[in-house]
């Protein structure tokens, strides 16, 4: 077997085992709520906790890979992944599960960082869109899988186990990657790390997402949360002071020259921010407004993914060919449309209506993802793939936590905290399918058209990213000049 096709399957395993675990709390999250019983945001939390520890961690592991290797860092990422699972699974209260969960998403950003940067390496130009538009789609099927499987261990077992089915996968995974993956590009050891950097741009995302959560507690947290954002705001400033002025950056501000680049990663952390919490959504309507159980909403929402699998690698193919702003902008508007469409859901809304926004939103963000992470990672020279993979995951893990920030807070905005709370941890009891489930419904709605209004400011950095033509295809670019 060619190498390039080895890292494909190697770094599929490593997506696949991602996009099971993104999963299995969504669905869960009712059931995981009511037995270690969290409130709201605390419930939130369980979800993002996961991609706030990959978050603090992408820009310093994108670094760290550069300088040490992709493939050593994206081994240890597989262990550490599979020990937070485990740790997760073991966890006796709320607290210990963020805990753990963050964590378990360290481990995650060594495999989200690298998987991109190692097969851009080892694929030639002409071929990426194809190769990542596949890991995507393993991402996807992961995700789907994890839909069902987690119904499937509610309905027999605790919701302990909906982590114990990563351990096997990650044991495997790692000792695979080990001995089957091998350097191709070239360490910069003589890089000194920006711990500086670090610091402060981890203090720009924890307290930008403890201002969010105060937030929701309603305006009597005033106080607290003006002192977050301020702290947020001046860790912000630092960060970029820090970055302008140091040789070896932990963020290289000279990627933002690059305009398909810029363009792409922000039009990924706007589509993030609206489309983060999408299946979160659905699965609480489907739990606590329809009535459905864990396993019918896992298994209700599988439309969705079944068009992304059927989509993604086609756009990836036909944007290798035509190029990546037309699919990726198409894609976007695809989404808005679908956002909007979901604001009209009511508690008697059929579900063969459901499954045509589902089919809508599928194809939409099957048309945006693969260009845009094309475009995002074909734009940069080999030698910065490392930084600028953490970047773009950084950036859209930003928007996919503010993603779920997002939510809660327009929810409050519309319903008392403590009812969101009671809704949220009745795992769809009948003392939710009554006139609060129809209000529920309705906060849902005014959060669907918030998010499209988000997603529809997308397209403007999508269409301003520049084209890259047929002829690039052919031969590696001219890296070192910014594309047309």
């Amino acid at each position: 077997m060619q190498y390039k096709w080895t890292v494909l399957t190697v770094t599929t395993v490593g997506v696949l085992m991602s996009g099971i675990d993104s999963r299995v709390v969504v669905i869960g999250l009712p059931t995981v709520a009511a037995s270690l019983s969290a409130d709201a945001e605390q419930a939130i939390w369980f979800t993002q906790a996961y991609i706030i520890g990959s978050t603090v961690a992408l820009l310093f592991l994108g670094r760290v890979s550069d300088m040490y290797g992709r493939v050593k860092i994206y081994n240890i990422g597989f262990g550490i992944f599979t020990a937070g699972s485990l740790l997760t699974s073991l966890s006796p209260s709320p607290d210990f599960f963020i805990a753990a969960r963050i964590f378990q998403g360290l481990g995650s950003a060594a495999l989200f960082s690298n998987s991109a940067a190692i097969i851009t390496d080892a694929f030639p130009h002409g071929e990426l869109g194809n190769a990542l538009g596949i890991n995507s789609v393993a991402f996807r099927a992961g995700s789907m899988f994890g839909l069902t499987l987690s119904g499937l261990i509610l309905a027999f077992f605790d919701w302990r186990y909906l982590f114990y089915v990563n351990i096997p996968v990650g044991v495997f995974g790692t000792l695979w990657a080990r001995a089957r993956l091998h350097e191709q590009s070239q360490p910069e050891k003589t890089a000194s790390m920006d711990w500086p950097g670090f610091v402060t741009f981890s203090s720009f995302i924890t307290f930008l997402l403890l201002s969010l959560t105060f937030a929701a507690y309603g305006m009597e947290q005033s106080g607290v949360i003006a002192v977050f954002v301020i702290l947020s705001s001046a860790s912000l400033v630092g960060f970029v002071r820090v970055e302008r002025r140091r040789r070896d950056p932990l963020l290289d501000l000279s990627l933002l020259r690059i305009r398909e680049y810029t363009g792409a990663v922000l039009a990924q952390l706007i589509n993030a921010m609206a489309w983060g919490a999408f299946i979160l959504l659905i699965s609480l309507y489907l739990q606590l407004v329809k009535g459905l159980s864990p396993l019918q909403a896992g298994i209700a929402i599988v439309p969705f993914d079944i068009t992304l699998l059927l989509v993604g690698p086609l756009s990836g193919r036909l944007s290798d060919r035509y190029g990546t702003r037309l699919f990726a902008t198409a894609g976007l508007a695809v989404v808005s449309a679908t956002l909007l469409v979901m604001s009209t859901l009511t508690p008697d809304t059929p579900y063969e209506r459901l499954v045509a926004y589902l089919l809508l939103g599928g194809a939409g963000m099957g048309l945006f993802v693969s260009p845009n992470m094309s475009s995002v990672m074909g734009s940069v020279p080999a030698h910065r793939r490392g930084v600028a993979s953490g970047v773009r995951s950084t950036f859209f893990n930003i928007g996919f936590v503010l993603s779920f920030n997002i939510v809660i807070l327009v929810l409050t905005f519309y319903l008392p905290y403590s009812l969101i709370t009671h809704i949220i941890s009745s795992e769809g009891s009948q003392t939710a399918l009554n006139t609060d489930a129809t209000v529920f419904s309705g906060a849902i709605d005014k959060v669907f058209l918030v998010l499209a209004a988000i997603n529809t400011a997308a397209i403007i950095p999508s269409l301003l990213r520049g084209s890259r033509v047929a002829a690039n295809v052919a031969r590696p670019p001219r890296f070192g000049s910014e594309p047309d």
